[in-house]
């Protein structure tokens, strides 16, 4: 196998345990040796299942399935046997197959939560990403790079550190770059921040989703949120990494913000929605530590400071004079 990627070669050496599998069946010594392959190396067990998912679908592949639930026994059971030399030629064809990276370029993984929702998903390289509120994304690893398309939501990932692998994130006509670092990416209709926790990221803005070169890059350092709108000029501000990642503790903190702007945030997270009965108290400013699923508590506050009502009906609240 020299001259092979390590991902070619633990492609090949799934495909191999598989094809001994079917051939041997559920041999204690087959099972054992399979066993100590898989906790060899964590990207074992992602391969062996691509491995599996693919000798199903196959010309003349044995019928396979997998052990049931999420975290049952992960060696497929048997259910028919093919020749020998059918056996050979369908190993060989799913290890082209494997090697290539096709099922890696053909297979984006999409990721969403609801309204109010967050979750965290880990992917097979050991990268994290944890999802904000009412996020949608997709991945797609290859052979040469990790894909993330940002459709709209929020979303924090510690990337897993690979040079030889880049790890990009679009987002509207934004890319992020980033090799092995933590940083959040948020994306509202055409307007995009990203904010750098630790590492390094560069940020570079096409003049459409289809053009070949930036028409501007920017590096960005710990401690710095780039943000623009798609046709507008990006701003850099410093940023406290405890505000930015609020969010992941269930909290949003505000600076002097304006009260229109946090009542947004908030209202992001779903909950009874917080209406302004006159505009003008929109440029009111708020501070302080709010939970994201109390919109009530939020403008029990903000009407204590401001000397204002707070009116329920219907599910909603709206601050008044």
């Amino acid at each position: 196998m020299s001259g092979q990627s390590p991902s070619e070669r633990t492609a090949a050496e799934a495909a191999a345990w598989l094809a001994r599998l079917e051939s041997t069946g559920r041999t204690e010594a087959t099972e054992a040796g399979l066993r100590a392959w898989l906790d060899a190396d964590a990207s074992h067990r992602g391969a062996f299942e691509k491995a599996m998912d693919l000798w199903a679908i196959l010309p003349g592949a044995a019928a396979l399935r997998d052990g049931g639930e999420s975290g049952a026994d992960p060696l497929p059971r048997v259910r028919g046997r093919i020749g020998a030399r059918s056996l050979a030629l369908v190993a060989s064809l799913l290890i082209v197959v494997l090697g290539s990276g096709w099922w890696l370029t053909q297979q984006p993984t999409g990721y969403a939560t609801a309204i109010g929702e967050q979750k965290v998903a880990t992917l097979e390289d050991g990268t994290r990403i944890a999802l904000n509120t009412d996020t949608h994304l997709s991945v797609r690893y290859e052979e040469a790079a990790r894909n993330v398309v940002m459709d709209d939501g929020e979303a924090m990932f510690e990337v897993a550190r690979n040079p030889a692998r880049p790890f990009v994130v679009t987002a509207g006509n934004k890319s992020i770059t980033a090799i092995g670092t933590s940083f959040i990416v948020r994306k509202a209709g055409n307007a995009v921040t990203v904010t750098l926790i630790s590492g390094k990221v560069r940020v570079d803005t096409y003049a459409s989703p289809a053009a070949a070169r930036p028409v501007q890059s920017t590096m960005l350092t710990p401690g710095e949120r780039f943000a623009a709108a798609a046709d507008a000029a990006a701003m850099v501000t410093p940023v406290s990494s405890e505000a930015a990642t609020a969010w992941r503790r269930g909290q949003v903190i505000f600076n002097d913000t304006p009260l229109s702007a946090a009542i947004a945030e908030l209202n992001r997270y779903g909950g009874p929605q917080i209406d302004i009965a006159d505009p003008r108290l929109g440029a009111l400013t708020v501070s302080g530590v709010f939970a994201t699923n109390d919109t009530a508590e939020f403008a029990d506050a903000v009407a204590a400071l401001h000397g204002l009502n707070v009116g329920r009906d219907a599910g909603r609240i709206r601050l008044g004079r």
